[in-house]
């Protein structure tokens, strides 16, 4: 099954997860470590997010990202790109240090941003590394209570709900991180809802949909092609075919009425792909938008398209 398009939402807030190719270590010293909040840190100032916490385990990392207009995907990419390659320098090896692509969930902030970052602060106490968050280095729980400055961190956002005085908001802020010491792992978290991609209630959920509807589509053609062909589970080659039984007319008629309604290929670009010529594809696009009004579940069946071939949109863009 293919893999669900990531979604993006400007300003959105993302709880991010690298792990370990393999289990393996990400990794190996302090210096790594240090190389890592670097290069976090410099993502920040490139790609305009926001880092609201880490932590940095020997085998995964967990990041509260804020993004901006610039999709997370891009800044992910360079972070994972640069830390590899200096692993890969630092021990003379090649390959890959990550397991296949991070975890991203996007978290309504309005509700999760306080839990999302305690329950980031006390990953090594549910991995039984210390009893208290405070005592773990490789955290941004520290910088929180003021006992280290980690310049890639933003942290008034998190302390302003503790109070108006600083020392007030830090203390506040540790007796609610204290008070779920014996917090287990949230499966929520990690992508276990309605829709692994997303972290919040319906409301939250219809205006990720809504904001991402908002980006301009600029799709190939063989990316169109391939997405309703998936869909209607026929290969490429029969899309091609000469049939006329009514699944494959089906799905070039929708791929032409994609094609018509993002305006990024034209139906002459289309009828040449499909080996069919522009009236006969026009005529098709006309004849489904006609039955879409007529039929609900087809209607629905397009709209569900749409809204992948959308996300995709946001991932070329």
């Amino acid at each position: 099954m293919a893999r669900k398009p990531r979604i993006h939402l400007s300003g959105g807030l993302y709880h991010v997860i690298f792990r370990g190719n393999g289990g393996q270590a990400v990794f190996l010293n302090d210096e790594d470590r240090y190389r890592f909040q670097l290069l976090l840190q410099e993502g920040a100032c490139r790609f305009g997010y926001h880092v609201h916490a880490f932590c940095l385990m020997t085998n995964h990392i967990h990041l509260a990202l804020q993004v901006s207009e610039i999709p997370l995907s891009r800044s992910m990419q360079n972070l994972s790109f640069r830390f590899t390659r200096w692993i890969n320098w630092r021990q003379k090896r090649t390959g890959h240090l990550f397991q296949g692509r991070y975890k991203a969930v996007l978290v309504d902030g309005d509700s999760y941003l306080l839990e999302l970052i305690r329950y980031i602060h006390l990953n090594p106490v549910r991995a039984g590394i210390v009893k208290d968050p405070v005592d773990y280095p490789w955290s941004s729980h520290r910088a929180y209570l003021g006992k280290e400055t980690l310049p890639c961190l933003t942290i008034d956002s998190l302390l302003i709900h503790f109070g108006n005085k600083l020392e007030d908001a830090r203390q506040n802020y540790q007796g609610f991180v204290l008070d779920r010491l014996g917090e287990e792992r949230r499966p929520e978290f990690h992508g276990a809802g309605v829709d692994s991609r997303l972290l919040g209630d319906v409301n939250f959920l219809e205006k990720c949909l809504s904001d991402s509807e908002k980006v301009p589509i600029r799709l190939a053609l063989q990316i169109i092609v391939d997405t309703v062909c998936r869909n209607y589970e026929i290969s490429e080659t029969e899309s091609k075919s000469p049939s006329q039984c009514r699944k494959v007319s089906e799905t070039r008629a929708v791929v032409g009425w994609f094609a018509q309604k993002f305006g990024c290929v034209t139906l002459s670009e289309v009828g040449a792909f499909v080996n069919r010529d522009i009236g006969s594809i026009s005529s098709a696009v006309r004849r489904l938008s006609n039955r879409m009004q007529e039929v609900p579940e087809l209607a629905e069946r397009v709209r569900l398209i749409e809204v992948e071939l959308r996300q995709l949109a946001i991932l070329e863009a």
